[in-house]
């Protein structure tokens, strides 16, 4: 990063309404929030907030996307860090072991991981219609393979009184997955106010066999990966066996491309496209 980047960048960041504004945003993370939920936050009028928002957006600190007919700011995360490390990278002439804690926003021998400790944890919700298996699986997944990074949670439409299937629970248990706190819920629990707020909803639901799931709006960043319903799976225990591998490979493939996506590097609208693209066979290759 060049010196006049990273004065531009300071620069921008040198007001109280920027600063906390900023922190407002790295606080929503990829979903970011429309520049009116931005103005009631804040207490500031749509004239004052456009020109503290052009300012954050000239120096990349920002990014806008168009969602009908709003606005839609997010915090850029590695652009935020790429300026914190310009500033720290000659501190103690460059040995980080002087530096004490403000070492640790300098580059190390794995940047990606440096970037990834900066990144907030997201919260994904996983939708299907009796919350007993596809879910059950996609959140088991994504909690083991999200490294901290990401919380998973699973919802239903008619979430089964008996929980999750059996068959389910002991193969999660059988591949290593934690299996104690899952359980069979509504969907309509997260829509509550006290609710965990979600970066990202997955429906599961297999549209074709008529399944519907809900519309959480444009407050969060929403995927459609369709699948079959295991409590439809027919057959003897050895061809259910080979249904649910099926079934828990292929979420475990989606599931681990969507953890390794550049989530900071990416607008609301890649963001989108490239969990859509996960809803097809192809897509889910690794």
């Amino acid at each position: 990063m060049e010196s006049e980047r990273a004065a531009l960048g300071f620069t921008a960041l040198g007001q109280t309404t920027r600063l906390e504004l900023m922190r407002l945003l790295l606080g929503r993370g990829p979903t970011g929030l429309a520049a009116g939920e931005i103005a009631a936050a804040l207490g500031a009028t749509p004239s004052t907030l456009s020109f503290h928002l052009r300012a954050l957006e000239q120096a990349g600190l920002i990014r806008p996307t168009r969602i009908g007919r709003s606005l839609v700011y997010a915090a850029q995360v590695a652009a935020l860090r790429d300026l914190l490390a310009y500033l720290t990278e000659p501190c103690c002439d460059g040995t980080a072991a002087r530096c004490g804690d403000l070492a640790t926003l300098l580059p190390t021998t794995a940047p990606h991981r440096a970037k990834e400790a900066m990144m907030p944890a997201f919260n994904v919700l996983f939708l299907c219609s009796r919350n007993s298996a596809r879910s059950i699986m996609a959140e088991a997944i994504l909690n083991k393979l999200g490294e901290g990074r990401f919380r998973a949670f699973s919802a239903g439409s008619e979430p089964s009184p008996e929980g999750p299937m059996p068959e389910v629970v002991a193969q999660l248990s059988a591949l290593g997955h934690d299996v104690s706190g899952l359980s069979s819920k509504s969907w309509n629990l997260f829509m509550e106010p006290d609710a965990p707020r979600m970066d990202f909803v997955i429906t599961l639901c297999d549209i074709l066999a008529g399944q519907s799931c809900p519309d959480f709006g444009e407050t969060m960043i929403t995927a459609a990966w369709p699948l079959p319903d295991p409590a439809k799976f027919s057959g003897n225990a050895a061809e259910r066996a080979s249904l649910l591998n099926e079934l828990y490979a292929g979420l475990h493939r989606r599931i681990g491309i969507f953890t390794s996506l550049p989530i900071a590097a990416l607008d609301r609208i890649a963001l989108k496209a490239r969990l859509n693209e996960l809803a097809h066979p192809a897509g889910a290759r690794a």
